[in-house]
This record gives structure tokens, C-alpha cells and sequence, in this order.
């Protein structure tokens, strides 16, 4: 997984909202509780604040949390757990037909496996980004870089793989986020999507790559009359509840 914490919380409210919407769904009390990808603590102060008595485990670095560094496809702690958050962060591991029934099994009677996960790869953003990245003065630098991230699958998919093993509540929000022109679409994916793009090149050509791809995206997105551009955001969300005991 490659990502900055400090680019990603220039956008910290706009970030924060899906994991919010995400935990408002859980159903029942949380008594132990573990943040898969915690990053810079945001989900797992939501994760408090719903649920101030819980003991919560955080994979990443939160402060006032136990706190583990620990490579999320070998994390091995077998709980069982009250709640699993995986807020924006299964995209960028592998196999979730193995990962997700194991993060199912560790689960306590009644506990839920909260997951939300960008599905933006179609979108004009991401898309631009393989363009781009294709093109002969990057591409034997930049590599497969999209390859990184897992391939993206329909809520079906994951219904299919849990059906029977838990009580499924799952939907897709598109959000539409106001940015300051194709420059604030850049700052946005900085911090996340564009980094494994940029990370090979030096800084001459990640000045070309940048301005090659916002190029692309004044073509692909219309600004409002004060320059504001909407950038849609799909996310997939799930809320897999075990049965009760």
C-alpha cells in the first residue's frame, strides 16, 4: 500500500464522511474493536467516539490506541473482534476471496466486518493515470503500477462470497467532490492513487507526467463558473454481520 498521510489530510473532512457513513451502520455494541489501515487516526477516532469503551487495536499509528505495525495480509491476531474496520484500504491488498471469509472468521457472535473501498478505477481520473503512464518517456520507469492495486469487484461479487456466512448490508456512493480546477483533482490523488505513478520518476519527469495527466483532465472535467471542478468519487461499502450465538 503506498499513500502520504499528510497529502491525504489536506482533505481530511471529505475523507473522513465515507468511514463515518460506514460506521453508522454497524449494528450492536463494540467491546473490542481493530482499524485495519488506520493511517493518520481519523476512522479510529470515529471508531471512539461511537463506541468510547471499547478497547480498539489500530493497524498503522493512531494516538491514545494500542497501536501495531504490522503488514495487513500477514496480520495474524485471531480476536475474535466485536468490529473489523477496513476503511479504504482493501483495494491495495490481494486475493479477498481468502481475506475476506478470514477476516469473517475472526469475528465474535454478532460482531461486523465494516469495509469501504474506492471504485473510481473507470473513472477519467484513474483512467488518465494508465494513460499517461503508458506513454514512451515514462513507461519503462513507471512500470505496473496499476497493477498494485487489487482489480476492482461488483457488490455481487462480494455477495456471492458471503452469502450464508453473514447478514449482508451493502451499497455504492458516488461522491461528488468540489476542488479548486484540475490542480485540486492533482492534490487529491497525490496522496494516494497517483503515488505509485510518481514514486519511480525523478523530479523532471514527474513534472511531465503531472502535467500531461492535468492536461488530460481539463479535457475530461468541465469547471463550474468560479473554476470549481466536481471530481465524482465512487465508493463500495460492506457490512457483513455475523449471526448473534
Amino acid at each position: 500500500m503506498d499513500w502520504s498521510a499528510e497529502q491525504y489530510l489536506k482533505f481530511e473532512d471529505e475523507r473522513t464522511r465515507p468511514c463515518a457513513e460506514l460506521l453508522a451502520r454497524v449494528p450492536g455494541a463494540v467491546r473490542r474493536a481493530v482499524d485495519l489501515g488506520c493511517g493518520p487516526g481519523n476512522s479510529t477516532e470515529l471508531v471512539l467516539a461511537r463506541w468510547p469503551a471499547a478497547r480498539v487495536t489500530a493497524l498503522d499509528s493512531a494516538p491514545g490506541v494500542e497501536v501495531v505495525e504490522a503488514d495487513l495480509a500477514a496480520w495474524d491476531d485471531p480476536g475474535p473482534f466485536d468490529l473489523i474496520l477496513a476503511n479504504a484500504v482493501l483495494q491495495w491488498v490481494p486475493d479477498h476471496a481468502r481475506v475476506f471469509p478470514a477476516l469473517l472468521d475472526r469475528l465474535a457472535p454478532g460482531g461486523s466486518l465494516a469495509v469501504q473501498v474506492p471504485d473510481n478505477l473507470d473513472e477519467p481520473s484513474h483512467r488518465l493515470m494508465r494513460e499517461v503512464a503508458a506513454d514512451p518517456r515514462w513507461a519503462a520507469r513507471i512500470g505496473d503500477a496499476a497493477g498494485l492495486r487489487t482489480p476492482r469487484h461488483p457488490a455481487e461479487w462480494y455477495a456471492r462470497l458471503l452469502h450464508g456466512r453473514a447478514r449482508l448490508d451493502i451499497w455504492r456512493t458516488t461522491y461528488f467532490h468540489p476542488l479548486a480546477g484540475t490542480a485540486g483533482i492533482v492534490e487529491w490523488l497525490k496522496g494516494t492513487g497517483l503515488r505509485p505513478f510518481l514514486a519511480p520518476l525523478g523530479a523532471d519527469d514527474r513534472a511531465g507526467y503531472l502535467a500531461a495527466y492535468e492536461a488530460g483532465l481539463a479535457a475530461a472535467y468541465t469547471a463550474l463558473p468560479d473554476g470549481t471542478v466536481l471530481l465524482p468519487f465512487p465508493r463500495l461499502f460492506i457490512v457483513a454481520t455475523r449471526p448473534a450465538a
